[in-house]
């Protein structure tokens, strides 16, 4: 177990030398039990409020006293500590109306989520664990706290903070908390998109996010109803052994865990429902999935309130997923060109992940995908020009000439389509005269 920081002992001293009960409670503590760092730090404590205000003085700010909670010290030593309580009525299935302070550890323990998040520990090591938390941490099992689905109800998010935690940390879910989270799903419409976004997101970068995804398709489809067609849907192509669901839990896998690259994979199938055609031979096609996926895809982002610049990644990739690049010069320098070094490096990570998820005998294209990124790496080292940025004329040259406006910049993406490919060479006076020839036949 690893061993509270000098700055979270320091503020349980101050409390416990001040006649008050200090506990560190929920994520810190059970991460110090399962030997991982915490990332932030939680105290319950009898003190109320105004007590700890008046106690840590100017190192203290009120930051939630609605719900008893003041911080004390900043930036990664900041603590929160909260007044034992037991919370009031939730309507909007996301925050208590009003709390009500307790003089009992239990009492506040008794309100929180998950039982491996319901374990306190004092300043020298002392646990409290009323509910069994540490055993569960012990069998990798997340169950909630009481009744499942009373828990649900007072905060929907805590379903899909469940499935975080089931993802990032490989916990299996216990069968009655698993139950009422595919009953209780319904209560996330009400949560906000934005704090949907980053549970998702937390689920999808987990170790583990393919076994969760397999349980609980019905949790995500509740705000992205599109996944559900794919669940079973048979592909009926001799290019997959997976239906379509199945195919993108193996390819969301298969990708280094970065919210863009998941999200792409989860969704670079998305449009094959909606297209799919038997032909008369009995196999499936998804002609024009890419376009429908990404149309669908930037739907689904925009509901989540996702940043322009994440959801502009994600569907680019979904809607490339399947465009060959030939393994060479001109082509590789075209696709850089439009997509640019860090995207394509995506692109081929979706790519080659698209083909490992595929039947095993069309797993063959991995070796194509190698030889790509080893023309991307000699293009890169010999600085071929695929950008303006990078061409040998600026917007000041072809000004000299007599053009402005936007035949300006219409004459620089000539001069680079040429340089790309390859009828132009990336030289000054050449692409002058190029320059002068384009501006004389305006």
């Amino acid at each position: 177990m690893g061993m509270l920081p000098e700055f979270v002992r320091g503020v349980l001293t101050r409390l416990e030398n001040a006649g008050f009960e200090a506990w560190c409670v929920g994520g810190c503590v059970r991460d110090l039990l399962l030997d991982r760092c915490p990332a932030d730090w939680d105290v319950t404590t009898s003190a109320l409020p105004e007590q700890t205000l008046a106690l840590f003085g100017a190192d203290a700010r009120p930051t939630g006293l609605r719900h008893g909670t003041v911080t004390v010290g900043s930036g990664r030593e900041a603590v929160e500590i909260t007044t034992y309580r037991v919370d009031g009525i939730y309507r909007d299935h996301r925050r208590p109306e009003q709390v009500t302070f307790t003089p009992s550890l239990e009492e506040d323990l008794r309100r929180r989520d998950f039982t491996v998040n319901a374990v306190a520990m004092d300043l020298r090591g002392m646990l409290r664990d009323p509910f069994g938390g540490r055993a569960d941490l012990e069998r990798a099992v997340l169950r909630c706290v009481g009744e499942p689905e009373r828990r649900f109800e007072e905060d929907a998010l805590r379903m899909l903070r469940g499935l975080r935690f089931a993802s990032v940390l490989g916990f299996s879910i216990h069968p009655d908390t698993a139950a009422a989270i595919h009953r209780c799903r319904g209560l996330l419409e009400e949560i906000a998109p934005e704090r949907i976004q980053a549970e998702l997101w937390g689920v999808l970068t987990g170790k583990h996010a393919s076994a969760v995804l397999r349980e609980f398709p019905d949790v995500p489809g509740v705000f992205w109803p599109e996944i559900l067609p794919m669940v079973g849907f048979d592909q009926r192509n001799r290019h997959h052994c997976y239906d379509v669901w199945e195919h993108t839990i193996h390819a969301l896998a298969a990708v280094p865990p970065e919210t863009e690259l998941r999200c792409a994979m989860l969704l670079h199938d998305i449009g094959k429902p909606r297209v799919f055609v038997l032909g008369t031979d009995g196999c499936g096609h998804f002609r024009g999935h890419q376009a429908a996926g990404r149309e669908m895809a930037d739907q689904m982002l925009r509901r989540l309130k996702c940043s322009g610049r994440l959801r502009e990644t994600v569907v680019q990739l979904v809607e490339w997923h399947d465009r060959g690049i030939p393994p060479e010069e001109r082509a590789v320098c075209r696709v850089l060109r439009q997509l640019g070094e860090e995207q394509l490096r995506r692109l081929l990570a979706v790519k080659r992940a698209d083909n490992l998820a595929q039947a095993p005998a069309f797993r063959g294209r991995q070796e194509e995908l190698r030889r790509v990124e080893a023309v991307l790496e000699r293009v890169l080292a010999a600085r071929a020009c695929v950008s303006l940025r990078d061409l040998a004329v600026k917007g000041n040259d072809i000004m000299e000439l007599g053009l402005e406006g936007p035949a300006v910049g219409h004459c620089l993406e000539m001069l680079l389509d040429g340089v790309v490919e390859q009828w132009l060479p990336n030289d000054r006076a050449v692409l002058l005269e190029q320059a002068r020839r384009f501006a004389a036949g305006l």
